[in-house]
């Protein structure tokens, strides 16, 4: 029987053929590991009782949950603890990049969305799904359906990283689009101008949505794990550069951090959650870090 931690394992999860088996693959392994962590109470089926506070209503005390723990609880109703969600699926042909020609960003970026929808869904929250490079390409009204599942695992199963990006334009529009408050899942490489971005995600908070960004990069892209002379290929433009790869690692490892910090204080001035991931990582951090957020909406 597999650990915990090698549900969780990307390597681990790309052998296995089917999204669905992977999603399912994903959360298993995280509720495996859940019983030592702080998030002990979550569940597939989250708790639909919360501790009383002073000013609520006595009729929404449960007694019978009160007799077996002589703890006062009240019971929550849907409209407390269901939150929308909206995966925003970067489709730019950068996405698709693999040092060791494994796992690509893409790849990563599939299975958690699959992991996310399977957990929504089984917690009955509405989960949307919106593509984009350079243009909106798919678009999925949120719902909370057992139907839903299969139907956003089966635009992503169709999806290819190839074309170029617009990733301010089209947060934007889904902005636009989607009106109620909601849950903005971006999955991204973030290869374009950070500044125009993070005032597109100014405009999602603006707008009165919540933000997670999962800014996700290729292990080689955070490692720099090159010698010699290298031949980089800007991926969309297609253009080559030549360069000694031992002359500029430090100065490339730097200038990661600064736009890694660079993010990390502007969504936290926002009031968004900015997850930095590569493609080594395990899934359960992206996946806690949605709990998290899920929680404090509560």
């Amino acid at each position: 029987m597999p650990s915990a931690e090698n549900y969780l394992k990307p390597e681990v999860i790309q052998s296995i053929g089917r999204l669905d088996l992977r999603a399912r693959f994903i959360i298993e392994g995280l509720l495996s590991g859940l019983h030592a962590s702080p998030f002990q109470g979550f569940s597939v089926e989250f708790s639909e009782h919360r501790r009383y506070e002073p000013g609520d209503d006595p009729k929404d005390i449960d007694w019978q949950v009160f007799a077996r723990t002589d703890r006062i609880y009240i019971k929550r109703y849907q409209a407390e603890t269901n939150i929308t969600g909206y995966l925003l699926m970067d489709l730019s042909r950068s996405m698709g990049y693999t040092y060791r020609q494994n796992l690509t960003k893409f790849d990563y970026a599939i299975c958690l969305a699959a992991a996310l929808s399977y957990l929504m869904i089984h917690q009955q929250d509405p989960v949307g799904l919106m593509t984009f490079d350079d243009q909106l390409r798919a678009s999925l009204p949120a719902r909370s359906r057992r139907s839903q599942l299969g139907d956003i695992l089966s635009v992503l199963q169709r999806c290819q990283p190839t074309g170029l990006t617009q990733i301010a334009e089209n947060l934007r529009r889904a902005g636009s689009i989607i009106r109620h408050r909601s849950l903005m899942i971006l999955m991204s490489d973030l290869l374009a101008d950070p500044d125009e971005i993070l005032d597109a995600l100014r405009s999602l908070r603006f707008r009165g949505h919540d933000v997670i960004l999962f800014h996700i990069l290729d292990e080689a892209e955070v490692t720099f794990p090159f010698s010699g002379s290298v031949d980089l290929l800007e991926p969309e433009s297609q253009e080559h550069q030549v360069l000694d790869a031992s002359g500029i690692r430090t100065e490339y490892l730097q200038a990661l951090e600064e736009l890694r910090g660079k993010y990390r204080t502007a969504c936290m001035a926002m009031g968004a959650d900015y997850v930095p991931l590569d493609t080594s990582m395990p899934f359960d951090k992206a996946l806690m870090e949605y709990l998290a957020q899920r929680q404090a909406r509560f």
